[in-house]
């Protein structure tokens, strides 16, 4: 494979040269910190529930959503930070504060000094995902950048997949504080090789660096973008429709059909359809363009959740195995959509490539806490508010996309790249 390496790096710092795979390894799991430590958590909730005595079963869904928000608010200072101090720096300080945040939750005595730790992973967190885009924009752009974020995104997705059955595993020690002590050691084990071998890549440091863009002109390039603005809208709602599912997932599997042991693998072969879609994604980007794969991935999401909502609306009951088909189908979709989404909002944004992922990541992660936490607690032990919410955010996710593209869907622009 191609090596990556710190184009500014001197002669003797040659150990921060990277193989391909490694950079693709290292950036996947910095960017699956997050998705780890959600979905790790899921087989735990009925015992942090039971654990802190809570009165409300659904209130049990703010281990998640209070982790969202603090991440969500954490990508407003780690992006431009990034683009002033460099990747490095910012990417550091965010691990150790998720350490810290961990490290809190394993001693945490009551539910609120809990959520109190899951706000400070949450805020951390957000520094390895800001600098994980921005470190693949600061080497890619355009279609060779959504392919390579296939890649990262296959190695992102199958930790999360794994994530539910590791908790179970794990959670045989003692409940869900040893879960918590392994998400310290992961984010240990990443800081370390981080610092060991992960390259400063951005454009202004080094002896050739070109003069540093205020915060002020980087927002002011975000916010004059067209493509930049309506594709972090419409990633917003594609994320309240993952976030929907995994908030009340747990809950759905157990009450409705009465999944708990094997929970974990359910929730793995929903997941399992994003794994297909990276691998897609990654061979038809090049032929078919970014927006020709996406726009046609979130009409067939329209289609697919207007059928079944329609289905269960009439008081039609799906089965398990039905049922899994439908979310992996989703799962799928949204798989085309995501990493092509991403480099649509980032690819005008080479020059403030840290600030502009903390937007788009703020954007993302932010409206999807909010959505996914408003239909979650909807929640009424039927199929209805998960069917209903996936076909509300799919729609939005279409109109938004649409005036963005001026009415022009699944057209490349005369301007798309296919570096």
């Amino acid at each position: 494979m191609s090596e990556v390496r710190d184009v500014d790096a001197p002669a003797g710092e040659e150990r921060f040269a990277l193989s391909m795979g490694e950079f693709i390894a290292i950036t996947a799991l910095l960017m699956a910190v997050t998705a780890l430590t959600v979905d790790i958590m899921l087989v735990v909730l009925p015992d942090i529930a039971s654990d802190f005595s809570l009165v409300e079963q659904n209130h049990q869904q703010f281990v998640i959503t209070v982790y969202m928000g603090a991440f969500a608010f954490g990508h407003i200072f780690a992006g431009p930070l990034s683009d002033h101090m460099g990747r490095r720096p910012v990417l550091l300080m965010g691990l150790a504060i998720y350490i810290l945040g961990s490290a809190l939750a394993v001693l945490a005595d009551s539910f609120a000094l809990l959520l109190a730790a899951r706000a400070i992973q949450g805020f951390g967190a957000a520094g390895p995902r800001v600098v994980a885009v921005a470190v693949v924009r600061d080497r890619f752009v355009g279609r060779e950048m959504s392919r390579v974020m296939s890649f990262v995104m296959t190695v992102f997705i199958v930790l999360p997949i794994l994530a539910p059955a590791m908790g179970s595993l794990i959670a045989m020690l003692g409940s869900w504080p040893p879960i918590f002590g392994f998400l310290f050691i992961y984010g240990c084990v990443l800081a370390i090789w981080v610092y060991l071998r992960l390259p400063e890549t951005h454009p202004r440091t080094g002896p050739h660096a070109a003069p540093s863009v205020s915060t002020r002109d980087a927002v002011a390039t975000i916010v004059r973008s067209r493509q930049t603005v309506g594709y972090m809208f419409a990633v917003g709602f594609v994320f309240g429709i993952l976030l929907t599912y995994i908030s009340m997932s747990q809950q759905l599997f157990a009450d409705v059909y009465g999944v708990v042991e094997w929970f974990p693998a359910v929730f793995a072969s929903v997941a399992g359809g994003m794994i297909i879609a990276t691998f897609v994604n990654a061979r038809l980007v090049r032929s078919m363009g970014m927006r020709r794969l996406s726009h046609f991935a979130v009409l067939a999401t329209i289609v697919v959740c207007a059928a079944v909502c329609a289905f269960v609306l009439m008081g039609g009951h799906i089965p398990l195995i039905p049922l899994v088909g439908f979310l992996s189908l989703c799962f799928f979709l949204i798989g085309l959509v995501l990493p092509n989404f991403n480099s649509l909002a980032m690819e005008e944004l080479g020059a403030v490539a840290g600030t502009g992922s903390s937007f788009v990541g703020f954007m993302m992660t932010g409206a999807g806490a909010l959505l996914g936490g408003i239909v979650g607690q909807f929640y009424d032990g039927t199929l209805r508010p998960l069917v209903i919410g996936f076909l509300a955010y799919s729609i939005m996710c279409l109109i938004a996309v649409a005036i963005t593209e001026r009415g022009r869907l699944m057209q490349p622009s005369p301007g798309e790249s296919r570096n």
